[in-house]
């Protein structure tokens, strides 16, 4: 199965100080935001930039059944049966290219409805579609469940051949 996050309403480059609070109250620019892959927060896939249009990752993944339902794992899901999810990850980057991360979003898996997920498992694909600015307009951060993500199964040749899904690496 492939999992698909299709995202649309970035914040944009920077994020002024006084927008944040706590250990992110400082500014940051040039932020990206990326997907994090299990166990390894310096290995992201296709960092965008904050000021795109729009920005669509494509996730290899595996289901099978479990006594919760139907179980997700794959490079880029986090967190363990029941309580799985995926990073994104907010960060700035630098004149040669480091990623510095200041905040992240869980896209909570555990949150898509039974009969979505069953029908993703079946069809090949899974799609979360979802503003990644904040009420602020700041990036998106903490637990993203609905109404924040709209889950939904899809054909599985919906994946290929987006014009701006990401690439495994």
């Amino acid at each position: 199965m492939r999992i698909l996050i299709d995202a649309v309403n970035l914040p944009g480059l920077t994020c002024p100080p006084e927008a944040l609070t706590g250990d992110d109250a400082q500014a940051h620019r040039n932020i990206h935001v990326a997907v994090q892959r299990r166990d390894q927060p310096a290995e992201l896939l296709d960092p965008q930039p904050g000021d795109s249009a729009s920005v669509t990752w494509t996730l290899e993944c595996t289901t099978a059944a479990s006594s919760n339902g139907t179980d997700v794992k794959g490079p880029y899901v986090q967190g363990r049966p029941g309580g799985r999810f995926i990073y994104l990850s907010w960060g700035t980057v630098d004149d040669s290219g480091g990623f510095t991360m200041f905040r992240r979003a869980k896209l909570m898996l555990d949150a898509v409805p039974d009969e979505v997920l069953a029908a993703a498992a079946r069809t090949g694909l899974l799609v979360g579609r979802l503003g990644l600015a904040d009420a602020r307009g700041m990036p998106l951060c903490a637990r993203v469940v609905p109404p924040h993500i709209t889950w939904s199964a899809g054909p599985a040749d919906a994946a290929h051949g987006h014009p701006s899904a990401g690439h495994l690496r």
